[in-house]
């Protein structure tokens, strides 16, 4: 039964702290789901997860006492479903729901179930606008904890927090990079669009294309490695990084390979690329991704990129990028577990390792080269606040300039520009939430 399913992954999720992506895509694939029931399936449990506070807050409406693990997870898929999709009318979710409460438990709790659905779908569910505290209002309304809400207000304003918080509520569409020494985006454009796919070219890269609609990882291109999917924030990376064909480069965290395979096509596949990650086991997924888009010039191989010194003599690099890692709450859209699994402390342990990775990477790098820091989080403690301690320690490096000239015309005055480089939100370009910058000698 698919719901039992979900049920079973949701559970998973909450108790693992596990990558709901992947654990996703590991049950569709063990399970053989149908591509029908793939996109329910996906649909059911992204977005129980992304609604956890608010259904948790409807729930707490019709029920006073501490309910089981399972029943919570069954009440809170199932509400989800009511109120925010309209596929399975409520007397077919309510019965099923009943059905695995029955399976799972016992009448007493099939009751309780049966009791609070029914309630649902005669009452609807309480009205958040009673609330009167504007932080706790807004992390109900839009499921993020109380202390990211505060955060955020602390850091940007109520109204920021607000667009922020919304966005992260919604789908963005897909986009996906051409690997250009094999088509031209041109090609890959018409390509698409005559298989039925509205996409449109992306502003942030002359590689990048927007998929407006349609799943193009079913696609000829996708398939055959001309093109690979790539978030648009994440694409200003290799763009900014500037690297040219003969160049050796240095990619510290590199794992899954977006960006370097990035990097290898703007270098025309000429050069060498030294990649690596902490994990031995993600260096598979770089050597993978090199080899779908047919790149021959990326090294990869696990190094904690805290001890690169130990590795690499002085003045090696003519390109450096520190991807770096990070608490990732700029990618809550796609991977909504993360704002539960955080707290206040992780920030500031990143931001530590952050600056240890720095220091490690600057002096690898050749006078006239340029050394590109990014993150895919929107907190200032591991974005302008890294970059503003790391310039105060090392005084003969400074954020290049030039950086802020060459960015799109149409983010060169956007909100999110500090002189520490560029934040960009979720909700400014329907992206996600990411930060770069440039750094060189001065």
């Amino acid at each position: 039964m698919l719901r039992n399913t979900i049920i079973d992954l949701l559970m998973r999720i909450e108790q693992d702290s596990g990558y709901s992506h992947l654990l996703i895509n590991n049950e569709i694939k063990k399970r053989n789901i149908s591509p029908k029931d793939e996109g329910l399936l996906t649909e059911i449990v992204y977005g129980t997860l992304q609604r956890k506070i608010t259904l948790d807050y409807y729930i707490n409406h019709f029920v006073t006492k501490k309910l089981e693990k399972w029943v919570s997870v069954l009440l809170r898929m199932s509400i989800y479903q009511m109120v925010y999709l309209d596929k399975v009318p409520d007397h077919a979710i309510i019965h099923e729901a009943v059905e695995i409460a029955k399976q799972r438990g016992h009448k007493g709790i099939s009751s309780l179930v049966n009791g609070v659905l029914r309630n649902v779908q005669r009452k609807g569910v309480p009205d958040t606008s009673e609330i009167k505290n504007d932080v706790t209002r807004l992390s109900v309304e839009t499921s993020h904890p109380e202390w990211l809400v505060k955060r955020w207000i602390d850091l940007y304003g109520l109204q920021i927090t607000k667009d922020i918080c919304r966005a992260n509520l919604n789908h963005k569409p897909i986009s996906v990079r051409v690997q250009p020494l094999r088509i031209t985006r041109e090609d890959a454009v018409d390509n698409l669009m005559k298989q039925g796919y509205d996409v449109e070219p992306s502003p942030f890269s002359p590689q990048g294309i927007v998929v407006k609609k349609g799943n193009v990882i079913k696609s000829d291109l996708f398939k055959d490695g001309y093109v690979t999917i790539q978030d648009q924030s994440s694409m200003l990376v290799a763009e900014m990084l500037k690297p040219q064909p003969g160049m050796h480069v240095l990619d510290a965290c590199s794992a899954p390979g977006g960006k370097v395979t990035h990097i290898a096509e703007k270098m025309q596949n000429n050069g060498v690329i030294q990649a690596h990650d902490l994990h031995k086991n993600k260096i598979k997924l770089i050597e993978q991704k090199a080899n779908d888009l047919h790149l021959s010039i990326i090294d990869a191989s696990p190094l904690d990129a805290r001890k690169l010194k130990e590795k690499y003599p002085e003045n090696t690099f003519d390109r450096i990028l520190i991807d770096a890692p990070c608490s990732g709450l700029g990618v809550i859209r796609g991977k909504p577990d993360i704002k539960y699994n955080k707290q206040k402390e992780d920030i500031t342990k990143l931001a530590t390792i952050q600056i240890e990775i720095l220091n490690q990477a600057i002096p690898l790098l050749k006078r006239n080269g340029f050394l590109v820091y990014s993150t895919c989080t929107i907190d200032q403690e591991e974005n302008e606040k890294v970059v503003e301690r790391f310039l105060q320690a090392n005084p003969s490096f400074s954020v290049d300039s030039s950086f802020f000239e060459e960015l799109p015309e149409f983010l060169q005055d956007s909100l999110g520009v500090t002189k520490y480089g560029l934040q960009l939100f979720p909700h400014s370009y329907d992206t996600d939430g990411f930060f770069l910058t440039r750094l060189k000698r001065r």
